[in-house]
C-alpha cells in the first residue's frame, strides 16, 4: 500500500481488523469506522479486496476443512507485512 493521507481510523488499525470485519465479528461502530476508511483509502480498499478474495477462495476450495497451516502462515505473514508498511507510513507523516 502507498497511502500518505490522514484518516480518522489509521490504515494499520484497518489492516489489523480486516478479518474480523470480513467475518462480521466487529461491533457496529467499528464496522462503520472500517467501512468509512475503506471508502476513502484506495490502498486499504485494494488490500481489503485481496483479503476478501483469498478468504472466499479458501472457503470455496476447502469448505469446512481446516485451513492448511502453511497457507494460514503465508496469509498472516502478508497481513503483518502490510501492517508494518502502514505503520511506517503513519510514523513518517
Amino acid at each position: 500500500m502507498n497511502c500518505t493521507d490522514p484518516h480518522d481510523t489509521p490504515c494499520s488499525t484497518v489492516l489489523e481488523q480486516v478479518y474480523a470485519y470480513l467475518d462480521g465479528e466487529l461491533a457496529e461502530i467499528s464496522c462503520t469506522e472500517i467501512r468509512a476508511h475503506l471508502d476513502e483509502c484506495a490502498p486499504c480498499l485494494r488490500e481489503y479486496g485481496l483479503e476478501e478474495a483469498v478468504k472466499r477462495l479458501v472457503a470455496k476450495h476447502c469448505g469446512h476443512d481446516p485451513v492448511p497451516a502453511d497457507l494460514r502462515a503465508k496469509v498472516m505473514n502478508r497481513l503483518a507485512q502490510a501492517r508494518d508498511d502502514a505503520n511506517q507510513r503513519e510514523r513518517s507523516t
